[in-house]
């Protein structure tokens, strides 16, 4: 059984560290190079209010995480992306180009993929020292 649980560190620990790339680099292409070209293409309601820059962290990456949802879940009606639809319902996806989407897609799914692969690779950890 030891072997299988070596083999299984070493494709959750690949996977964890391949999101970690992936995350970074997706998030600093877009908040470094495509933010502004993504906020005028999606009108977020918030930006009505004031700037994206003025905002806390927590509430920018909470834009970006809509933009996300509604990117990857378009039909939803109830919860976070039911939320997300119906204050972006403006947005036809369509026309959203291709290097928009990329880092935004790239930044969420890295990341959640990513806590998944980081709880398997602890559970990995833990039940292998216990033996």
């Amino acid at each position: 059984m030891s072997q299988y649980i070596s083999l299984a560190l070493v494709i959750s620990f690949s996977m964890f560290t391949t999101c970690t790339f992936v995350f970074f680099i997706s998030g600093a292409y877009l908040l470094f190079f495509k933010i502004d070209q993504t906020n005028r293409l999606f009108k977020h309601p918030y930006l009505r209010e004031q700037a994206y820059s003025k905002y806390p962290f927590s509430i920018r990456m909470k834009i970006i995480l809509d933009y996300f949802l509604r990117l990857m879940f378009p039909n939803r009606k109830i919860g976070l992306a039911g939320q997300a639809n119906q204050l972006l319902r403006h947005v036809d996806i369509d026309d959203i180009p291709w290097n928009i989407k990329w880092p935004i897609v790239g930044l969420w799914s890295a990341s959640a993929l990513g806590m998944v692969a980081m709880l398997v690779l602890w559970t990995l950890v833990l039940t292998g020292a216990a033996k």
